[in-house]
C-alpha cells in the first residue's frame, strides 16, 4: 500500500482540481465576473449615484472590488461547496487523506487565484473603458485586503456549506450578498444610511473591505480601523469552518 502524499503536496492538488471545476462552471463565472463587471458599467454610465459631484467609477471601483471578493469567497465558493457537500463529493475526499482543514486551505487558495483575474479584469475595463485613475495605488495594502477579505468571505461560506443543508446555503449566501451589497458602502455612499446603521455596517467586514481598498487606491488613510475589523472577521470564521466543518 502506498503511503499517503505529504500536506503541501495534497493542498496543492485539491488546490488545483478546485481551480478547474471553478471555471467549468457557467453559474459561477457569471457571479464571479458578470454581475459585478455589470455592476460597475452600469452604475458607472448612468448618473444615478449620490456621489456629491464626484466621479461614479473613482467611487464604485473599490466596492465594486469588494464585491467581486464576496461573490467568489461567500457565494459561488459557499453553494458550490454545499451542493458537493449534498452529492456526497465531500464524504468521498473524507475516505482520503485529505485532512478538514487541507481542504479548506486549497479551496481559499483556489478562491484567491481566480481573484486575481477578477482585480485585473475589473481594473483594467474600469481603466480602458470607463476613464478610471486611482490618485494613488498602495500595493501592500491592496494585497491585504484581497487576502484578508478572501479568509473572511470563504471562512463565512465554508462555515455554511459544512453545517446546512445544500439548499439553506444557497439562500442564506444569496440573502448575505443582496443585503452586504446594500448596507456596505459599496452601492452608495455610507453617509447616506441612517446613523445607527452606518455605524453597525462598520463592524461588518464587506465594509471594512471596501474602506481598505478605498484607502488602497487613494482614498484616504483610514485604513487601520477597517484592517482590524476584516483580520478579526477572517481569523473568526476561517477557525469556524476548519472546526465545524462536516464531510457529510
Amino acid at each position: 500500500m502506498s503511503t499517503a502524499a505529504p500536506p503541501a503536496r495534497r493542498v496543492a492538488a485539491q488546490t488545483a482540481m478546485e481551480l478547474r471545476l471553478t471555471l467549468r462552471n457557467g453559474e459561477n463565472l457569471v457571479v464571479t465576473f458578470g454581475i459585478p463587471l455589470l455592476l460597475l458599467v452600469f452604475f458607472s454610465l448612468v448618473d444615478v449615484l449620490p456621489t456629491g459631484g464626484g466621479s461614479a467609477v473613482a467611487f464604485l471601483v473599490p466596492g465594486i472590488l469588494a464585491l467581486s471578493i464576496m461573490s467568489s469567497a461567500l457565494v459561488a465558493l459557499g453553494i458550490a461547496t454545499g451542493f458537493e457537500r449534498f452529492y456526497l463529493v465531500l464524504k468521498r475526499l473524507g475516505a482520503t487523506p485529505l485532512r478538514r482543514r487541507e481542504l479548506v486551505a486549497a479551496k481559499v487558495a483556489a478562491v484567491l487565484a481566480v481573484e486575481v483575474l477578477q482585480v485585473s479584469v475589473i481594473v483594467a475595463v474600469a481603466a480602458l473603458g470607463l476613464g478610471y485613475r486611482a490618485s494613488a495605488v498602495r500595493p501592500g495594502l491592496l494585497l491585504a485586503g484581497v487576502v484578508l477579505g478572501t479568509c473572511a468571505f470563504a471562512g463565512l461560506g465554508l462555515a455554511m456549506a459544512g453545517r446546512l443543508r445544500a439548499v439553506a446555503t444557497l439562500a442564506l449566501a444569496n440573502a448575505l450578498y443582496l443585503v452586504l451589497l446594500l448596507v456596505s458602502g459599496i452601492a452608495f455612499p455610507l453617509d447616506r444610511l441612517p446613523a445607527t446603521l452606518a455605524a453597525a455596517a462598520r463592524l461588518l467586514p464587506s465594509t471594512a473591505l471596501a474602506e481598505v481598498f478605498r484607502s488602497a487606491l487613494g482614498g484616504g488613510d483610514a485604513a487601520a480601523g477597517p484592517l482590524v475589523v476584516l483580520a478579526c472577521w477572517a481569523a473568526g470564521t476561517v477557525t469556524l469552518a476548519a472546526r465545524t466543518f462536516r464531510w457529510e
